[in-house]
């Protein structure tokens, strides 16, 4: 996208379990569309050409016997514990994520109905997506509720939530990156009401500009 894209861009960034995922699904509720990264990665994950490389990469034992489909937590095995097979995960699927993104766009620019994006990305700085974002909102949460809400949601333990979050920038500098912040430590009304007001924030500084 570039900047004359008509609508506003809003990037979601956070440590891992802050519920960046539920509060994207706030700005939803409010019209907006919303672009899941983890959900593009997934359909790209199963595109014919990436699942017969990284089956000729890490052999036949990363898809799902009974579907043939690629199965994330093999996948998740080995790119988690190995940077540079990460590295490898990352430039296959990046740009097939970049071209279903880049689809889905071009049909939301057509629709007056849609006031702003938002994209739920967990890589949004890594990646670079964050230079094309008119607003970038930081979602807060202390390290024992997402360790909480991650053990319950996934079965991740205090270890394990450590041991991904190595492979991301830290949250200090992805915080102060941040135009808006939500804190979501707690009651969701909370961070409810914020996104409505940031929403209505965003909406008025992008007008402001044409």
């Amino acid at each position: 996208m570039t900047a004359a894209y008509p609508k506003p861009i809003i990037g979601m960034t956070g440590g891992i379990g802050s519920g960046k995922t539920r509060m994207a699904r706030e700005f939803g509720r409010l019209g907006c569309l919303v672009i899941n990264s983890d959900e593009l990665a997934h359909e790209a994950l199963n595109q014919p050409s990436v699942r017969a490389q990284l089956a000729q990469w890490w052999g036949d034992s990363i898809l799902d016997k009974s579907t043939a489909q690629v199965d994330r937590a093999a996948v998740g095995r080995i790119v988690f514990s190995n940077p540079a097979q990460m590295a490898r995960l990352t430039a296959v699927l990046h740009p097939q994520v970049a071209k279903l993104r880049k689809k889905i766009m071009a049909t939301a620019a057509l629709d007056s109905n849609i006031p702003a994006v938002v994209w739920d990305s967990p890589l949004l700085i890594e990646s670079g997506l964050h230079t094309q974002c008119n607003a970038i909102i930081f979602v807060k949460a202390s390290i024992q509720t997402r360790v909480n809400r991650l053990k319950k949601e996934r079965g991740w333990d205090a270890g394990e939530l450590a041991r991904r979050e190595l492979m991301q920038m830290s949250l200090d500098k992805k915080e102060k990156m941040a135009h808006y912040y939500i804190d979501n430590d707690g009651d969701v009304a909370v961070g409810v009401n914020q996104v409505r007001s940031i929403l209505t924030w965003v909406l008025r500084d992008f007008s402001a500009k044409d």
